[in-house]
């Protein structure tokens, strides 16, 4: 979705990876993304947990966040769904989030360096 929208991967830094939780940056053609992927439920966010949510999905676009969580429950299985009946889906459309994930996968460790960036540390996450 995020290349979609805001271009292609100019910059892909990793500051963890453990058996629970992803987290990184991504720089974009149009936008800088601190992003955090996690298993853990502890790690959602206080909101989440007080609806009792098991997933929580959001975007902050110049300061606002956009929640999206709602309708991705069953977004993979409608997905393959899709495929398996020779849907509007395939390879080449998935092909630069195959290739996002394995960089990710791949990319060693690296410290976060916030001078270029526009978003603190104290914002993140």
């Amino acid at each position: 979705m995020l290349t979609w929208i805001f271009g292609g991967v100019e910059q892909n830094e990793v500051y963890e990876k453990t058996d629970k939780t992803n987290s990184g940056y991504l720089e974009l053609e149009k936008a800088q993304v601190n992003w955090k992927l996690s298993i853990d439920k502890n790690q959602l966010p206080k909101k989440a947990l007080e609806k009792n949510m098991t997933t929580f999905r959001s975007i902050r676009i110049n300061g606002e966040e956009i929640e999206f969580s709602d309708g991705f429950t069953d977004l993979h299985t409608e997905v393959y769904r899709q495929i398996l009946s020779n849907g509007s889906f395939g390879l080449e459309l998935a092909k630069k989030s195959i290739i996002i994930a394995e960089e990710i996968r791949n990319t060693p460790l690296s410290r976060p360096n916030f001078f270029n960036k526009r978003d603190s540390l104290n914002e993140l996450f």
